[in-house]
């Protein structure tokens, strides 16, 4: 079943001579459950893609519909309960917040969302995310692959239809990157999330199902490896 499709896809900085498009009619689609690694060298237009997915920057022009309903046909508000809601953002730089502890950076989302926590939904999370006897300290308190875990536990919280993780392994050393990655992927598994990755690790794009490469803001291969 489809859960993503992206139409013709532009994305345009600046004017005239200072005008960059950083992507160039983009279009592709994505199944329920896939897990895509999304590579590129940088400036190709990678993270611009996956803001546009997640509903953080907005299309020059052409559509993206998340599970058949046009992303950007939303008003602000509704794009905002559209980003806490259908997609878990993961950044490679946490983003974390300093006064927050474990539990209340996790559950951030929901209580944002005027939501009540699901307290069997956290517990398992942190159980997954081997973050049991953590709950209470503060991301100062944790190591990089420990604040990593908790940026993705608050990803998931929601379960997300799609998860979109852009550089997640970029700052950890390559015991955490697996770990973290292996993480994902049972994600991926466990709840049939469907999972984007940007990386510049080709160990851990070759863990995907597909890869698909971006250079000039088009893309130049798209390849299922595995089914």
């Amino acid at each position: 079943m489809e859960i993503l499709r992206v139409e013709d896809l532009t994305k345009i900085y600046g004017k005239a001579e200072n005008e960059v498009r950083a992507l160039d009619h983009v279009s592709f689609s994505v199944e329920q459950g896939e897990f895509i690694a999304i590579i590129g060298p940088s400036g190709s237009g990678k993270s611009t893609l996956l803001h546009i997915l997640g509903g953080v920057d907005v299309p020059t022009s052409g559509k993206v519909f998340m599970d058949g309903q046009d992303v950007y046909a939303r008003n602000e508000e509704q794009l905002a309960v559209f980003r806490r809601r259908q997609v878990g953002l993961i950044y490679q730089f946490y983003n974390l917040i300093p006064v927050l502890n474990v539990t209340e950076n996790i559950t951030l989302p929901v209580l944002m969302d005027g939501r009540k926590v699901n307290e069997e939904r956290l517990e398992e999370l942190l159980g997954i995310l081997k973050l049991k006897g953590r709950e209470n300290h503060l991301p100062n308190q944790l190591s990089g692959g420990q604040q990593q875990r908790v940026s993705i536990g608050r990803a998931l919280m929601n379960a997300p239809a799609v998860v979109l993780a852009d550089e997640p392994t970029g700052n950890l050393d390559s015991k955490n990157s697996q770990e973290i990655v292996d993480l994902l992927k049972y994600s991926n598994k466990k709840y049939n999330q469907t999972l984007i990755v940007i990386t510049h690790d080709e160990h851990v794009a070759l863990q995907a199902n597909r890869i698909i490469a971006i250079e000039d803001g088009r893309i130049t291969r798209d390849e299922v490896i595995r089914r």
